[in-house]
This record gives structure tokens, sequence and C-alpha cells, in this order.
């Protein structure tokens, strides 16, 4: 069982949780701060830990388990543990159930809101890893999906749900959108033959590039929104300008014509990118304002 357990946390990368994590610690803090003019208490931190490693890992096991056949026939994917042979679906699908235990016990813990809200957040779980079959939309689908951390942190600690916390949680969305698009470019050739569907697929690697860059612009207009709209001060806004040239440097990383430095600017620079808004807001909302 730990030797399974192990491939199954590679398999699904479980190190990319930090993609996420740091803006449900974001929307945590913020809403926090803005609603209710405290700090989360350590007990909220914890459970909201909980339930994103829940989240995540079901996330992730089920776009494994679906995707199954179509990582078989891609040579990208192929040795994916699945495909490969190293696990069989039932035993991920009981990782995936002990997940959503996991999740489901967490908001249980924080409030009735968190709880209502998570059939929602189920649906879009097991829901994104079909849409590419019927539409091109699906990397705004993930973005939606995976945004659901930031507003995730805000409920859990706050119990409701305002305008602010819906722009950071389409800010994130939107981010999360465009290096979707950017990592599906690889996928383009394989896709079409497949007949599945993507943006690259749709308007092709060039466009999909530009449409990336469109979303990320829509991302930093977003961070300035939340700046405008809540006690954050100028550290997050040196934080902000910081991410905007992240996401400018990861889109001179890639190109038409040449995707070789496509990880680097998926998983490195989207990485830091969350780190550095939640290192910031942190210094904003709880370092200076403790002292």
């Amino acid at each position: 069982m730990i030797s399974k357990l192990r491939t199954f946390l590679e398999m699904i990368k479980f190190e990319h949780t930090l993609f996420a994590l740091p803006f449900a610690f974001v929307g945590a803090i913020l809403g926090a701060v803005t609603m209710e003019k405290r700090l989360p208490e350590w007990s909220e931190v914890g459970w909201v830990l909980l339930a994103m490693v829940g989240a995540r890992t079901a996330a992730m096991g089920l776009n494994r388990v679906i995707d199954k056949a179509i990582d078989a026939r891609n040579p990208r994917t192929a040795t994916r543990a699945i495909p490969a042979g190293l696990l069989k679906s039932k035993d991920v699908l009981i990782f995936i159930v002990i997940s959503l235990v996991l999740l489901f016990w967490a908001a249980a813990q924080l409030n009735s809101l968190a709880v209502k809200l998570l059939p929602l957040a189920v649906l879009f779980l097991v829901a994104y890893s079909y849409t590419k079959r019927f539409t091109w939309l699906c990397h705004i689908v993930l973005g939606l999906t995976i945004g659901l951390a930031p507003l995730g942190g805000w409920v859990a600690v706050t119990g409701s749900i305002t305008w602010t916390s819906i722009i950071l949680y389409i800010t994130v969305a939107l981010w999360i959108a465009g290096f979707d698009i950017i990592y599906a470019c690889q996928d383009e050739e394989f896709d079409r033959k497949e007949g599945l569907h993507s943006i690259p697929v749709r308007f092709g690697v060039a466009g999909a590039l530009r449409i990336a860059k469109l979303f990320h612009a829509t991302t930093a207009v977003g961070f300035i929104l939340l700046l405008i709209l809540t006690d954050l001060s100028w550290w997050y806004l040196a934080g902000t300008i910081v991410a905007a040239l992240l996401l400018l440097y990861e889109h001179r990383l890639v190109k038409p014509n040449d995707l070789s430095k496509l990880n680097a600017a998926f998983f490195t620079m989207n990485g830091i990118l969350s780190a550095v808004i939640f290192v910031f807001t942190f210094i904003d909302l709880v370092v200076v304002r403790s002292w």
C-alpha cells in the first residue's frame, strides 16, 4: 500500500498542489481581514490546508482514471501509472474516495456554507476532465475548478461570498486557464487527431498563445482591482508587479514555433507566481500590521 501511495502521489504530481494552495491562503487571509478585521485562526488554516489536499488529490486522481484510455494513446502520457500498468483504476479510486472524505471532513469543521458548496465543488472536480471531449472551453472550466481554491479559503473563514471574493475567484481562474492553454499547445497535433477539443486545436498554437496572453493580462487587472477594493497596500502592489513580470517572462519563453521551454513556463513560473502573491499579501496584511 505504501508503494502504491508513493506511485499515486507521483502520478498526480502532488507537489503541484503548490500552484493553488498559496491562493487558498490568500483568500483566507484577505477574507478574514476584509470582512472580519481579524486574521484566520490556526485551526482554520489547518482545515483549509486539509481541504485543499483532499480536493486537489481527488481531482487529479479522477482525471487520471477518466483519461486513462486517452493517456495510453498519447506518447507524452503513455508512461503514466495507469496506462503503464503500475496502478489499477480500482487502486486509484480508493485513494480518490479517501481524498473526498478528507475534503468533506475538513469542510464540516469550518462552516455551513462550506458544506453547502461542496456538491458544486465536487461536480466541477469530476466534470472538467470530460469537457475536452466536447468543447474547446475546457481550459476555462479547469480555471473555474482550480479557482475555487481562493474562493474556498475566503468562505472557510468568513462563511460568506462577496463581490470581492468573486473577483479573486475570476482572477485566479483566468490565470489557471491561461497557463493551461499554454500547456495544451504541446498536445495540439495529438488532440486534433483524436478529435479532442482545446483552444490550440480550435485556433492553432499561435492563436492559443495570444488568447493566453489576453487571459493573463486580465489576471493582472484583477490583481489591481483587489488592491482598490480591499485594505491591501503598496506591499501587495509590489508583489503584483513582480507577478505581472513573471507572466510577461512566461510568455517570452514559449513561441508558436518553439515550445522547448514550455515546462519551465508551466511549472516553474506559475509555482513562483502563486508563492509571490501569497508572500506579499502575507507581508502586507500580517507582518507589517503586527509591527
